[in-house]
């Protein structure tokens, strides 16, 4: 049937319409652009990356010599004497690791345990060019270090990137030396931000996906301009090799730790003197909070700079320099980045009112940092007993199962290569006693390890794992 002149005026005045609304509506945003590869920022980024290599002179272990079977009284001598010992030799250990020349001048930024105890480092650059190093400064507790060589003509170098503004599904490119593989790319996302893997108390670490495997450490992590964002540390593998989870410091503490270095050879870090504990919903509750933000005041140090501000035991901290507070651990890391002797106002609830407080910064001294990351050394000059000690948190003792009054200190990290780890301690194991003496800080065990080894015998320690106690003894 044919159409009237009616239907038809009526379908073009609609078609008309729809055209019309479409042209004012916006076209749809085009999907993110895709680099095809990353050949022209490698190109870029790869001579500022280099290969370091470290010696450590360590001790072998003392074997026994066999006596050889035809020796005259060979049973008198072996039942009273024993085997006969070898004499102790000092045996090189090398290491690889990563960096990269952050500066014209020859500074260069790797990992604290890269070059922690070695007797030499070296810097291999893209070239195969092989030149010596000398150490600035290291930060045990964000696991950074500088190094500085003589200047090279027209050296390449790695600029800084914002590590906040690096979100997860964003692309990264790792450069390093895995496995002595000089100048090997590997990329990959950001899988994830602000990770706390326990391996420190300012952990803030970047997640990554790409590979990240032995020899990497101390390497850049760039974003996909080129900048540094990330310096890689760490990996999460059961079996030592890459499984997709690697982690990075970010930029924003790599570059502030690097800085200090290379002004002052240390790093300054504020402190308090509190013992925080998380605000769960349970406790909030109990406080008569309507919500479980800030951070909960467990203790306050004796006369320390939180104690002559006014601090009290339950207070509730809900803002520091102006700013919310959001956890325990994010409020430990911006006191530590506060210079020393700056004033910081503080809020708190005090029963269930707001409070504003003062706090003047104090300098943390080299003994609470060394407490709160580095390594137990044991006896100066002597075998290291391969333990990273710290004091046991307030908020960690019920975890741990510890009765009220227990003294003690608490494994942080274990040296797989120690002595330590030989006898068997693990990371969470609370230390209760040395030589049947109580010890309450990381220094009781050190001095009973350097008594031990001094006297040439093991060393007696009570541990709590778990839900039972046992002794243990390690020989120096």
């Amino acid at each position: 049937m044919p159409r009237s002149a009616s239907s038809l005026s009526l379908r073009k005045h609609v078609i008309a319409g729809a055209l019309a609304i479409l042209a004012l509506a916006p076209l749809p945003a085009p999907a993110q652009q895709v680099p095809t590869d990353f050949t022209a920022i490698v190109k870029q980024k790869m001579p500022a990356v280099v290969a370091i290599t470290t010696k450590q002179r360590i001790e072998e272990q003392e074997q026994a010599q066999s006596l050889p079977d035809d020796l005259p009284f060979r049973e008198f001598f072996r039942r009273y004497y024993g085997e006969i010992p070898e004499p102790r030799r000092q045996q090189p250990r090398e290491a690889l690791g990563s960096g990269f020349v952050i500066s014209s001048d020859g500074h260069i930024i790797t990992n604290n345990h890269v070059v922690e105890d070695a007797a030499e480092i070296h810097v291999v650059f893209g070239d195969k060019t092989n030149v010596p190093a000398t150490l600035v400064g290291r930060d045990p507790a964000t696991d950074i270090a500088v190094l500085k060589v003589d200047p090279r003509p027209n050296m390449a170098t790695a600029t800084w990137g914002d590590s906040d503004a690096a979100e997860p599904g964003s692309w990264v490119i790792a450069i390093g030396s895995p496995f002595g593989l000089g100048g090997t790319v590997t990329v990959g996302v950001v899988s994830a931000r602000s990770r706390d893997i326990r391996s420190g108390p300012y952990d803030d670490y970047i997640q990554t996906d790409a590979s990240i495997n032995r020899g990497n450490s101390g390497g850049p992590l760039f974003n996909a301009r080129g900048e540094v964002i990330g310096v890689n540390t760490a990996i999460f593998s059961p079996s030592g090799v890459n499984i997709g989870i690697g982690f990075a410091v970010p930029s924003r503490t790599a570059q502030a730790v690097a800085d200090q270095l290379i002004r002052t050879g240390r790093v300054e870090r504020g402190y308090v003197g509190l013992r925080l504990q998380e605000l769960t919903p349970a406790i909030a509750q109990a406080l008569g909070r309507t919500n479980d933000k800030g951070v909960l005041v467990a203790s306050v140090e004796p006369g320390g700079p939180a104690d002559k501000a006014g601090f009290r035991s339950g207070d509730v901290i809900t803002q520091f320099d102006g700013k919310p507070v959001e956890s325990g651990r994010a409020l430990s890391r911006a006191v530590a980045a506060m210079k020393p002797g700056i004033q910081a106002p503080v809020t708190v609830v005090r029963d269930g009112k707001p409070q504003e407080l003062t706090v003047v910064i104090g300098q943390r001294s080299d003994e609470q940092s060394a407490r709160a990351a580095a390594p137990d050394d044991g006896a100066d000059g002597g075998k290291r007993l391969g333990l990273a000690l710290s004091p046991i948190p307030d908020a960690a003792r019920g975890q741990l199962g510890l009765e009220p009054g227990t003294s003690g200190v608490l494994i942080q990290r274990v040296d797989p290569s120690g002595p330590a780890a030989e006898a068997g301690l693990k990371q969470g194991d609370v230390i209760v006693s040395a030589n049947n003496q109580p010890v309450s800080a990381p220094a009781d065990v050190a001095r009973a390890w350097a008594d031990a080894q001094g006297q040439k015998k093991p060393i007696l320690l009570r541990v709590k794992r778990e839900d039972q106690y046992l002794f243990v003894a390690i020989e120096g």
